[in-house]
């Protein structure tokens, strides 16, 4: 049984409950978690003010950089534990759940080194004054962490809140928290004081919501789908909390005819089956301009035919979706799609030996998506590409911003004026040139625009989100 970590200790739930934890791969329960009440997120709140008012907050910007980089070296000392860890609760292939256990140290170590750079100004003024500004922690900081990457996320999320000084309270999916649990263990274990980490697991609707009400909670980040978001916006507002929103993504691989297609291919393919494609900014439209459009459609059918998906610890290119519903979800995108005489190119193939039980689904390429239809518009949240064709720049531009969405771009061509020009025109929070990703890029700001969200994750400029600025002003004659 796992319990809620508060104040650097094992709690159980005031509400005396436990919720099921599935393996993905077979469908099963192998675990049980607290089924948290907002009492339990009054406690953890209150454990982290007395920390961030008490030794937390008593650190200097050094002493808590050298904490974030003992806690770095720790994860990557139990990088395989925590892969194990991930691989079961969310049903990542062995690689993928190993490379999102380094990329959390490599949070960590990113943070710890930043911690003292976070610096104010000193502003000219009129004479007789010195006025400065400095930057502050909010205090005690709340995170809603989504169940397609908990460490990834808690890494950027929580690493860049504590980084700033803040101390923080965790929700995370009731689907997939073990990992994170085991994360606040460890940075128990390094030294980090009783508070500054806690973790209360349980609904949405019932500590996600008391989180994001509670009075005590200075700054709210939260990743997730838009209407939830929008929940969590409205919540926060009734007492003016400042939120950071990542909400998801349509984002579209704009591929031009001067491209190296053998650039693209494994790119694209990469960029929407990793993860099952539960990736928010999964590059999930493909939009090709006419001449190369059928050779590249081509060449993709053969990679989607040569995809293999199965259980986690076969470690195969893809690993089950999260949860029946979601299975469901995408089963229910498909369906639209044959109904509305969208083309199937290719899919790849679920193994035998995957479970009845479990949760998976074939990657699968359709073409000519007409741009209204929602296999164009909606996040479906798993290994489905959308493609279709575009003439010319102008139609591309039009294209790639016809979603509400704005959070990922990716751009292939080799004219360096195009590259400026289409970075510049299409609305999205990041524009890859020639790459998808940057290969994950902890130092690169994270973040949308439109209905993708506000404010950044990720990189230094997370800080920034994570503090608030002060203004001094000094009349000394």
């Amino acid at each position: 049984m796992q319990l809620h970590f508060i104040a650097n200790a094992p709690v159980r739930s005031s509400s005396e409950r436990t919720l099921p934890v599935i393996d993905p791969s077979d469908g099963q329960p192998y675990d049980t978690i607290q089924r948290g009440t907002p009492e339990d997120i009054d406690a953890a709140v209150r454990a982290a003010r007395q920390c961030f008012e008490g030794p937390w907050g008593k650190l200097s910007a050094a002493e808590r950089g050298r904490l974030l980089m003992r806690l770095s070296l720790k994860v990557s000392a139990c990088s395989e534990e925590l892969a194990a860890i991930e691989q079961r609760d969310c049903g990542k292939p062995t690689k993928q759940a190993r490379a999102d256990a380094l990329a959390l140290a490599r949070y960590f170590e990113f943070y710890a080194g930043a911690c003292d750079k976070l610096h104010g100004e000193t502003l000219p003024y009129q004479e007789g004054y010195t006025v400065l500004t400095w930057r502050e922690p909010h205090g005690v900081t709340g995170h809603v962490i989504p169940w397609n990457y908990p460490m990834q996320i808690f890494g950027r999320s929580v690493g860049g809140a504590l980084a700033a000084g803040n101390a923080c309270v965790v929700k995370p999916s009731e689907d997939a928290c073990v990992s994170l649990i085991r994360v606040a263990q460890l940075a128990a274990e390094v030294g980090f004081p009783a508070g500054a980490i806690n973790i209360v697991t349980g609904l949405g609707h019932e500590v996600g919501d008391a989180l994001a009400r509670h009075a005590g909670v200075d700054h709210i980040s939260f990743t997730g789908s838009p209407r939830v978001g929008t929940l969590i916006q409205q919540a926060a507002a009734e007492r003016h909390c400042p939120v950071t929103l990542e909400l998801g993504g349509k984002s579209p691989q704009i591929v031009f005819a001067d491209a190296d297609l053998e650039q693209v291919l494994p790119t694209v393919v990469n960029a929407i089956v990793q993860n099952a494609g539960q990736t928010c900014s999964a590059g999930s439209r493909l939009l090709v301009e006419d001449s190369v459009y059928e050779p590249l459609l081509e060449r993709l059918g053969e990679a989607f035919t040569r995809l293999r998906v199965g259980p986690a610890a076969m470690d195969l290119d893809v690993g089950p979706l999260i949860r029946q519903s979601q299975q469901q979800r995408v089963w229910d995108f498909l369906s639209d799609a044959q109904h509305a005489g969208i083309s199937l190119v290719a899919q790849g193939t679920v193994v035998d030996e995957a479970p009845q039980s479990g949760f998976y689904q074939a990657p699968t390429l359709l073409r000519d998506v007409p741009v209204a239809h929602r296999l164009a518009q909606e996040e479906v949240f798993g290994p489905v590409l959308a493609a279709m064709r575009f003439r010319d720049e102008d139609h591309a531009v039009e294209l790639a911003n016809a979603t509400r969405f704005g959070l990922v771009a990716g751009v292939w061509t080799r004219d360096g004026g195009r590259m400026l020009r289409m970075a510049r025109r299409v609305r999205s929070g990041q524009v890859f040139i020639n790459n998808y990703g940057a290969g994950g890029g902890v130092e690169l700001p994270f973040g949308g625009v439109k209905s993708s969200g506000h404010g950044r994750e990720k990189g230094f400029e997370a800080l920034y989100g994570f503090t608030t600025l002060k203004t001094v002003a000094i009349r000394h004659g």
